[in-house]
């Protein structure tokens, strides 16, 4: 059965990871995607060709979406092309991590304008099209991290916190227009980044969760599945923890 038939999304860091598995989960959903990457062009040229064999439209945007200006240009060269939005999946993400007395300010600054302020720039950017259309479903990518907090990672972690706050406020003002925001805290996802770490490390984190696994990208899109379509058209401003039970 596919649930998003027809609908329209804008998937950002789209190319690797998690945000590959989204997109080509919502295309075998029946929907049209617009995924972003900003340097893995290679990447997103590949995964594009993969799925252009597909009733649904599938095509790669390089855009900076931490750029204001770029986020703007970007939702106009998708409306120019798709005719529509009715999903954003704030997922472009990265981590600069270290300890606070060894961070650097610009290590600091980088990772909030990249994982917050670029869900700030997308979801202004989008508003003004699913307020007209009085439908839409954001979804942001916050993290175990950002809801527990975690040594080395106070950059990632606020950004992360940041994104609930975020998205709960913007669940309050645009829900009287019929749009939606929720929040995805993926815990441990195995992806080709974390397949370079020490398996020892990463055999000592899958017992440490009561699932006795690492996620897998899969496990994150079918939620985002859940929250972009109507099966989920009561619901909003919550955070859906996939973690495998990490915060249980």
């Amino acid at each position: 059965m596919s649930f998003l038939n027809g609908k329209v999304a804008i998937i950002t860091g789209g190319s690797r990871g998690i945000g590959r598995g989204i997109v080509k989960l919502f295309v075998e959903h029946g929907a049209n995607v617009a995924f972003t990457y900003s340097s893995s062009s290679k990447a997103a040229i590949e995964l594009e060709n993969e799925l252009s064999s597909n009733i649904p439209k599938v095509k790669s945007y390089q855009s900076n979406a931490a750029d204001f200006k770029a986020a703007e240009n970007l939702t106009s060269s998708v409306i120019e092309d798709f005719g529509k939005i009715d999903i954003l999946i704030n997922n472009a993400g990265i981590t600069k991590d270290n300890l606070l007395m060894r961070m650097s300010e610009e290590d600091f600054d980088k990772v909030i304008e990249v994982n917050l302020k670029s869900v700030f720039n997308m979801t202004k950017a989008v508003q003004r099209f699913m307020l007209k259309q009085r439908y839409g479903s954001i979804i942001n990518m916050s993290s175990v991290v950002g809801v527990k907090g975690n040594a080395g990672q106070a950059n990632y972690a606020a950004s992360k916190a940041g994104v609930i706050g975020f998205s709960k406020s913007v669940a309050l003002e645009l829900g009287s227009r019929n749009i939606r925001c929720n929040v995805i805290a993926p815990g441990f996802i195995e992806t080709e980044m974390t397949s370079e770490l020490d398996e020892e490390i990463v055999a000592k984190w899958r017992s440490a969760i009561p699932l006795k696994r690492g996620g897998s990208p899969i496990d994150v899109a079918n939620a985002c599945v859940f929250l972009a379509s109507d099966l989920s058209s009561y619901i909003t401003g919550q955070t859906l923890h996939v973690d495998g039970g990490m915060l249980t």
